[in-house]
Protein backbone atom coordinates (compact mmCIF):
# COMPACT_ATOMS: atom_id res chain seq x y z
CA UNK A 1 0.00 0.00 0.00
CA UNK A 2 0.99 3.77 -0.37
CA UNK A 3 -0.61 6.57 0.76
CA UNK A 4 -0.84 9.83 -1.37
CA UNK A 5 -2.37 13.46 -1.13
CA UNK A 6 -3.84 15.89 -4.29
CA UNK A 7 -3.58 19.24 -3.40
CA UNK A 8 -6.54 21.30 -4.79
CA UNK A 9 -7.57 24.80 -4.47
CA UNK A 10 -8.87 25.12 -1.02
CA UNK A 11 -6.98 22.39 0.37
CA UNK A 12 -5.56 18.41 -0.07
CA UNK A 13 -7.74 15.19 -0.18
CA UNK A 14 -5.98 12.16 1.30
CA UNK A 15 -6.32 8.50 -0.68
CA UNK A 16 -4.31 5.40 -0.04
CA UNK A 17 -3.03 3.00 -3.79
CA UNK A 18 -3.33 -1.02 -3.52
CA UNK A 19 -2.88 -3.07 -5.94
CA UNK A 20 -2.07 -3.24 -9.61
CA UNK A 21 -3.79 -3.25 -12.40
CA UNK A 22 -7.47 -0.97 -13.67
CA UNK A 23 -7.78 1.79 -12.04
CA UNK A 24 -10.48 2.00 -9.46
CA UNK A 25 -11.26 4.45 -7.26
CA UNK A 26 -13.55 4.19 -3.95
CA UNK A 27 -15.00 6.89 -2.69
CA UNK A 28 -17.47 6.87 0.98
CA UNK A 29 -20.54 8.48 2.26
CA UNK A 30 -21.40 11.04 4.99
CA UNK A 31 -19.20 11.12 7.99
CA UNK A 32 -17.44 7.60 7.39
CA UNK A 33 -13.28 7.59 6.09
CA UNK A 34 -12.27 5.83 3.20
CA UNK A 35 -11.74 2.82 5.95
CA UNK A 36 -15.38 2.01 5.27
CA UNK A 37 -13.81 0.00 2.37
CA UNK A 38 -11.49 -2.06 4.50
CA UNK A 39 -12.93 -5.20 3.54
CA UNK A 40 -13.93 -4.35 0.31
CA UNK A 41 -10.23 -3.31 -1.01
CA UNK A 42 -8.50 -6.77 -0.78
CA UNK A 43 -11.05 -8.56 -2.16
CA UNK A 44 -10.58 -6.39 -5.52
CA UNK A 45 -6.80 -6.52 -5.14
CA UNK A 46 -6.89 -10.19 -5.43
CA UNK A 47 -9.00 -9.97 -8.73
CA UNK A 48 -5.97 -7.94 -10.16
CA UNK A 49 -7.42 -4.37 -9.65
CA UNK A 50 -5.24 -1.22 -8.49
CA UNK A 51 -7.55 0.59 -5.91
CA UNK A 52 -7.90 3.74 -4.68
CA UNK A 53 -9.97 4.32 -1.35
CA UNK A 54 -10.16 8.22 -0.75
CA UNK A 55 -11.10 10.62 2.09
CA UNK A 56 -13.56 12.80 0.75
CA UNK A 57 -12.72 16.14 1.21
CA UNK A 58 -13.57 17.17 5.15
CA UNK A 59 -13.37 13.43 6.25
CA UNK A 60 -10.24 11.40 7.61
CA UNK A 61 -7.15 12.61 6.83
CA UNK A 62 -8.37 15.12 3.81
CA UNK A 63 -8.23 18.56 4.69
CA UNK A 64 -11.35 20.69 6.19
CA UNK A 65 -12.45 24.15 5.09
CA UNK A 66 -13.49 24.14 2.01
CA UNK A 67 -15.42 26.98 0.62
CA UNK A 68 -17.78 24.33 -0.92
CA UNK A 69 -18.52 20.26 -0.61
CA UNK A 70 -21.01 20.04 -3.49
CA UNK A 71 -21.08 16.54 -4.99
CA UNK A 72 -19.36 18.42 -8.22
CA UNK A 73 -16.46 19.30 -6.11
CA UNK A 74 -16.38 15.96 -4.55
CA UNK A 75 -16.31 14.15 -8.35
CA UNK A 76 -13.60 16.90 -9.36
CA UNK A 77 -11.19 15.55 -6.40
CA UNK A 78 -12.01 11.88 -7.61
CA UNK A 79 -10.92 13.05 -10.90
CA UNK A 80 -7.62 14.72 -9.20
CA UNK A 81 -6.78 11.45 -7.51
CA UNK A 82 -6.86 9.65 -11.12
CA UNK A 83 -4.91 12.03 -12.43
CA UNK A 84 -2.76 12.08 -9.30
CA UNK A 85 -2.10 8.26 -9.36
CA UNK A 86 -1.70 8.35 -13.08
CA UNK A 87 -3.31 5.19 -13.44
CA UNK A 88 -6.80 5.98 -15.66
CA UNK A 89 -9.24 5.72 -16.93
CA UNK A 90 -10.61 4.76 -13.69
CA UNK A 91 -13.99 2.77 -12.81
CA UNK A 92 -15.72 5.14 -9.52
CA UNK A 93 -17.78 3.99 -6.96
CA UNK A 94 -19.36 6.37 -4.52
CA UNK A 95 -21.55 5.51 -1.52
CA UNK A 96 -24.21 6.92 -0.39
CA UNK A 97 -23.61 10.91 -0.41
CA UNK A 98 -20.66 10.37 -2.70
CA UNK A 99 -23.05 7.97 -5.33
CA UNK A 100 -23.59 11.92 -6.62
CA UNK A 101 -20.64 12.86 -7.22
CA UNK A 102 -19.24 10.05 -9.17
CA UNK A 103 -22.05 11.21 -11.88
CA UNK A 104 -20.65 14.52 -11.83
CA UNK A 105 -16.92 13.29 -12.50
CA UNK A 106 -18.23 10.60 -15.26
CA UNK A 107 -19.87 13.82 -17.46
CA UNK A 108 -17.52 16.40 -16.77
CA UNK A 109 -13.89 14.26 -17.79
CA UNK A 110 -15.44 11.14 -19.69
CA UNK A 111 -11.89 10.22 -21.13
CA UNK A 112 -10.99 9.66 -17.00
CA UNK A 113 -13.79 7.40 -16.27
CA UNK A 114 -14.58 3.87 -17.73
CA UNK A 115 -17.26 3.14 -15.79
CA UNK A 116 -19.00 4.31 -12.37
CA UNK A 117 -20.61 2.75 -9.39
CA UNK A 118 -23.50 4.00 -7.43
CA UNK A 119 -23.73 2.12 -3.57
CA UNK A 120 -26.93 3.04 -1.51
CA UNK A 121 -27.92 5.85 -4.09
CA UNK A 122 -30.37 8.38 -3.03
CA UNK A 123 -32.72 9.32 -6.12
CA UNK A 124 -35.01 12.11 -4.57
CA UNK A 125 -34.59 14.11 -1.17
CA UNK A 126 -35.73 11.97 1.73
CA UNK A 127 -39.08 13.62 2.66
CA UNK A 128 -38.81 13.54 7.27
CA UNK A 129 -41.56 14.51 9.42
CA UNK A 130 -40.72 17.37 11.97
CA UNK A 131 -39.35 14.70 14.53
CA UNK A 132 -37.05 13.32 11.93
CA UNK A 133 -35.85 16.62 10.70
CA UNK A 134 -34.80 17.29 14.49
CA UNK A 135 -33.52 14.05 14.72
CA UNK A 136 -31.49 14.55 12.07
CA UNK A 137 -30.19 17.82 12.81
CA UNK A 138 -28.98 16.57 16.52
CA UNK A 139 -27.39 13.36 14.63
CA UNK A 140 -25.18 16.03 12.27
CA UNK A 141 -23.87 17.88 15.33
CA UNK A 142 -22.83 15.66 17.26
CA UNK A 143 -20.11 12.98 17.09
CA UNK A 144 -21.24 10.39 19.68
CA UNK A 145 -25.14 10.49 18.21
CA UNK A 146 -23.80 10.05 14.45
CA UNK A 147 -21.91 6.98 16.20
CA UNK A 148 -25.66 5.44 17.20
CA UNK A 149 -27.02 6.73 13.99
CA UNK A 150 -24.01 4.95 12.27
CA UNK A 151 -24.70 1.21 13.79
CA UNK A 152 -28.37 1.44 12.72
CA UNK A 153 -27.37 0.97 9.19
CA UNK A 154 -26.05 -2.57 9.56
CA UNK A 155 -29.44 -4.04 10.43
CA UNK A 156 -28.77 -7.97 9.87
CA UNK A 157 -24.96 -8.06 9.53
CA UNK A 158 -22.46 -5.81 10.67
CA UNK A 159 -18.37 -6.56 10.78
CA UNK A 160 -16.20 -8.05 12.88
CA UNK A 161 -14.50 -4.79 13.79
CA UNK A 162 -17.88 -2.74 13.59
CA UNK A 163 -17.19 -1.26 16.93
CA UNK A 164 -13.35 -0.17 16.87
CA UNK A 165 -14.49 1.31 13.30
CA UNK A 166 -17.25 3.06 14.82
CA UNK A 167 -14.92 4.51 18.05
CA UNK A 168 -12.03 5.67 15.47
CA UNK A 169 -15.18 7.46 13.46
CA UNK A 170 -16.58 9.13 16.13
CA UNK A 171 -12.67 10.12 17.49
CA UNK A 172 -11.98 11.75 13.92
CA UNK A 173 -15.18 13.42 13.95
CA UNK A 174 -14.35 15.01 17.33
CA UNK A 175 -11.92 17.34 15.18
CA UNK A 176 -12.81 20.83 14.01
CA UNK A 177 -14.47 21.04 11.21
CA UNK A 178 -14.98 17.47 10.89
CA UNK A 179 -19.09 17.63 11.90
CA UNK A 180 -19.35 20.86 9.16
CA UNK A 181 -18.39 18.80 6.86
CA UNK A 182 -20.50 16.17 7.20
CA UNK A 183 -23.52 18.27 7.02
CA UNK A 184 -22.08 19.84 4.13
CA UNK A 185 -21.64 16.69 1.84
CA UNK A 186 -25.85 16.24 2.47
CA UNK A 187 -26.80 19.86 1.95
CA UNK A 188 -29.00 20.64 -0.75
CA UNK A 189 -27.77 21.67 -3.94
CA UNK A 190 -28.43 22.49 -7.39
CA UNK A 191 -27.73 21.05 -9.95
CA UNK A 192 -29.00 17.66 -8.50
CA UNK A 193 -27.22 14.45 -9.69
CA UNK A 194 -29.79 13.36 -11.19
CA UNK A 195 -30.44 16.13 -13.57
CA UNK A 196 -26.63 15.16 -15.06
CA UNK A 197 -27.88 11.04 -15.22
CA UNK A 198 -28.65 11.29 -18.53
CA UNK A 199 -25.56 12.68 -19.76
CA UNK A 200 -23.15 9.88 -18.67
CA UNK A 201 -22.04 7.83 -21.60
CA UNK A 202 -20.36 4.69 -19.60
CA UNK A 203 -21.53 1.83 -18.09
CA UNK A 204 -23.28 1.91 -14.69
CA UNK A 205 -23.95 -0.32 -11.53
CA UNK A 206 -26.28 0.47 -8.81
CA UNK A 207 -25.93 -1.37 -5.66
CA UNK A 208 -28.29 -1.36 -2.83
CA UNK A 209 -28.64 -3.25 -0.07
CA UNK A 210 -32.03 -4.71 -0.14
CA UNK A 211 -32.36 -4.18 4.03
CA UNK A 212 -31.37 -0.35 3.50
CA UNK A 213 -32.85 1.44 6.32
CA UNK A 214 -32.09 4.89 5.10
CA UNK A 215 -35.23 4.26 2.30
CA UNK A 216 -38.52 2.76 2.65
CA UNK A 217 -38.38 0.48 -0.56
CA UNK A 218 -34.72 0.08 -1.45
CA UNK A 219 -35.58 -2.07 -4.37
CA UNK A 220 -37.86 0.78 -5.89
CA UNK A 221 -35.17 3.36 -5.29
CA UNK A 222 -32.50 1.35 -6.76
CA UNK A 223 -35.13 0.58 -9.82
CA UNK A 224 -35.76 4.82 -9.82
CA UNK A 225 -31.83 5.01 -10.50
CA UNK A 226 -30.96 2.95 -12.83
CA UNK A 227 -33.65 4.42 -15.23
CA UNK A 228 -32.19 7.63 -15.81
CA UNK A 229 -28.96 6.23 -17.45
CA UNK A 230 -28.42 4.91 -21.26
CA UNK A 231 -26.80 1.72 -20.30
CA UNK A 232 -27.41 0.65 -16.53
CA UNK A 233 -28.18 -2.55 -14.16
CA UNK A 234 -29.00 -2.79 -10.52
CA UNK A 235 -28.54 -5.60 -8.29
CA UNK A 236 -29.87 -6.18 -4.97
CA UNK A 237 -27.34 -7.06 -1.80
CA UNK A 238 -29.51 -9.25 -0.15
CA UNK A 239 -29.24 -8.97 4.09
CA UNK A 240 -27.29 -5.95 3.41
CA UNK A 241 -28.01 -2.16 4.93
CA UNK A 242 -26.81 0.77 4.21
CA UNK A 243 -23.11 -0.03 3.87
CA UNK A 244 -23.28 -3.12 1.46
CA UNK A 245 -19.12 -3.03 0.58
CA UNK A 246 -18.96 -3.46 4.99
CA UNK A 247 -21.12 -5.86 6.12
CA UNK A 248 -21.62 -8.08 2.95
CA UNK A 249 -18.07 -7.39 1.13
CA UNK A 250 -17.59 -10.95 -0.84
CA UNK A 251 -21.19 -10.54 -2.18
CA UNK A 252 -20.42 -6.64 -3.12
CA UNK A 253 -17.31 -7.61 -4.59
CA UNK A 254 -18.77 -10.60 -6.80
CA UNK A 255 -21.04 -7.66 -8.13
CA UNK A 256 -18.21 -5.22 -8.42
CA UNK A 257 -15.73 -7.85 -10.21
CA UNK A 258 -18.23 -8.76 -12.84
CA UNK A 259 -18.76 -5.50 -13.83
CA UNK A 260 -15.30 -4.01 -13.86
CA UNK A 261 -14.70 -7.00 -16.29
CA UNK A 262 -17.09 -5.23 -18.26
CA UNK A 263 -15.72 -1.32 -17.87
CA UNK A 264 -11.92 -2.74 -18.69
CA UNK A 265 -12.97 -5.42 -21.60
CA UNK A 266 -11.22 -8.09 -19.34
Amino acid sequence: MTTGQVRREGGHIAYEVHGDGPLVVLAHGMGETRASFRHLVPLLVAAGHRVAPVDVRGHGESSVGWPSYAPAEVGADLLAVVRDVDAGPAVLVGSSSSAAAVVFAATDAPELVSGLVQIGAFVGRPKLNPLSRLSRRAVLRSPRLFGMFHRTLFPVHRPADDAAYRRALVATLREPGRMAAARQVVAPVEPHWTTRAGRVRQPVLVLMGARDPDFPDPGAEARAARRLYRVAEARMIEESGHYPHADRPQRTAEELIAFLAVCTGG
